[in-house]
């Protein structure tokens, strides 16, 4: 099948980068959990703003928040953020960068008591991919019992950014959901898990 006759989900459009992107990452199972971390934490960038926006900026936010790496984040002090703010690179929000700071020392203490980040997150899926059958866009929901189950969990770990349309988002970035449309080449049956 050639590239001009691929049927895809509609919502990439004909943007390259975000063609790459439903291509080859968005709905990929992820069980790294300092990946899952960087991913929690441009889905909460995203809120108020389109995936695209962080997208076209996301080498820039690995850039300024140390790959996202959580031991790192954790440590920054205030002046840090203030660097930050100046940064046209990046989403200059105040609250999502303390927030980035304030989750990386809550997902360090989740992991500590857990073991694994991945694991306490892919327990919401019953440990492996749920993959769905939408035939139309519409039919997409904007949360669901899991990511508001996600969300309430999360933030009780002391997590900011994580309401149900942000987990629920997460949730398809990183394969815990399939949302691929069935008509859509990515969409398939997958196996794995915990």
């Amino acid at each position: 099948m050639t590239e001009q006759r691929l049927v895809r989900c509609p919502w990439p459009g004909t943007d390259p980068l975000y063609l790459a992107y439903h291509d080859t990452e968005w709905g990929v199972p992820e069980w790294d959990d300092r990946a899952l971390f960087e991913k929690l934490s441009l889905d909460g960038f995203q809120a108020g703003l389109s995936w695209i926006t962080i997208l076209r900026k996301r080498e820039s936010f690995r850039r300024a928040f140390d790959g996202f790496e959580p031991e790192r984040i954790a440590r920054w002090r205030p002046a840090r953020v203030e660097r930050l703010m100046a940064d046209p690179t990046i989403v200059r929000n105040r609250a999502k960068i303390s927030g980035t700071v304030t989750n990386a020392r809550a997902y360090l203490a989740l992991r500590s008591q857990q073991g694994s980040f991945a694991r306490f997150l892919w327990g919401f899926v019953g440990g492996a991919p749920r993959v769905n059958h939408r035939r139309a866009l519409r039919q997409l929901p904007a949360e669901t019992t899991e990511s508001r189950a996600m969300s309430a969990a999360l933030r009780e770990a002391g997590f900011t950014f994580v309401g149900p349309t942000i987990c629920y988002a997460f949730m398809q970035a990183t394969g815990m959901v399939d949302d691929h449309l069935v008509s859509c080449f990515r969409h398939t049956d997958r196996t794995g898990g915990f």
